[in-house]
């Protein structure tokens, strides 16, 4: 059976446990080295450990081929290690998976500044942080006249695109992932890099417990062949079909893999159009223009 990946070799952030593990053993699967990144905290970013190990020898086992790396995505000088590192391993860079991430969950009046700045920092700038050494890396290719096919694969949330309680700074980061991967796929696409996001399910530390979902699921409990709705490798084939050649035409696209569908995002589009006749808006009687024409209620301060 031909693999996606054949020769390819990737780095996958936060790929100890859950999405990540899942995204590592997929690729390994189709034919690719990996560097399985994870700092081994604990879901709430505190504290360090070998959690790659594991999803390490996992790998290997299947007959696979992969490295550990345990860095912390948010310093700039342990990404450009970690860059380094699959080059240095492996002798090449093609695929980048951002999926490193913790959650500090608390409405936003109990939310402390602290509690925000390490969710961005985890999952904004470390993305941006990968983003930003592989892009100097493919781009000194690309300068030199080689052929470059490079792949980032980003992680949103449905928390990001449409919001959820308790997590103003989870959301806010997964909402500025889904800005990131629009603008860099712009950037990059010169040089022959797409640029993607995957917003995936699954119960993971992240999630398990939210709401009475139950305990987290790894990757590896489940049967090769064996379906569960909420398993955190459902996004994991997707992921490899974006980081394959087959996938060159695809970049700065989000699309969200829940359960058994795949769904492509669209982001803010101009729903409604109201104008004004070429003079400056009256606010006095706006409350009727908002409220009939672009809210669509019956009549003003009314829901439909």
């Amino acid at each position: 059976m031909s693999r996606l990946l054949e020769g390819k070799v990737a780095v996958v952030t936060g790929a100890g446990h859950g999405i990540g593990r899942g995204h590592a053993l997929e690729l390994a699967k189709q034919g690719a080295s990996v560097v399985v990144n994870d700092l081994g905290s604990a879901r709430d970013g505190t504290g360090s450990g070998k959690d790659a190990d594991e999803t390490v020898r996992l790998i290997t086992e299947r007959g696979g081929v992969a490295v550990a790396n345990y860095a912390d995505v948010g310093d700039e000088q342990d990404t450009q290690d970690l860059v380094d590192q699959a080059i240095g391993a492996f002798g090449r860079l093609d695929i980048v998976v951002n999926n490193a991430g913790i959650v500090r969950d608390r409405a936003v009046w109990n939310m402390t500044p602290e509690d925000f700045d390490l969710v961005i920092r985890v999952h904004l700038r470390g993305t941006w942080l990968m983003t930003h050494h592989a892009a100097v890396h493919w781009r000194s290719k690309a300068k030199a006249g080689e052929a470059v096919r490079g792949r980032i694969i980003n992680t949103t949330s449905g928390a990001g695109l449409v919001g959820n309680f308790g997590q103003s700074n989870y959301a806010t980061a997964k909402a500025a992932i889904a800005g990131l991967t629009l603008t860099t796929s712009l950037e990059l696409w010169s040089i022959g890099v797409t640029v993607n996001a995957v917003g995936p399910g699954g119960l993971t530390r992240l999630s398990a417990g939210v709401a009475g979902s139950g305990g987290p699921i790894e990757p590896d409990q489940l049967g090769e062949d064996e379906y569960h709705p909420m398993d955190p490798a459902g996004s994991s084939p997707v992921v490899a079909w974006l980081a394959s050649d087959e996938a060159q035409h695809v970049t700065g696209q989000v699309i969200r893999v829940i359960r058994d569908k795949i769904y492509l995002m669209r982001g803010w589009t101009e729903a409604v159009e109201v104008s004004s006749g070429e003079r400056r808006w009256d606010a006095t009687k706006l409350g009727t223009v908002f409220a009939t024409d672009i809210f669509g209620t019956r009549a003003p301060g009314l829901r439909p």
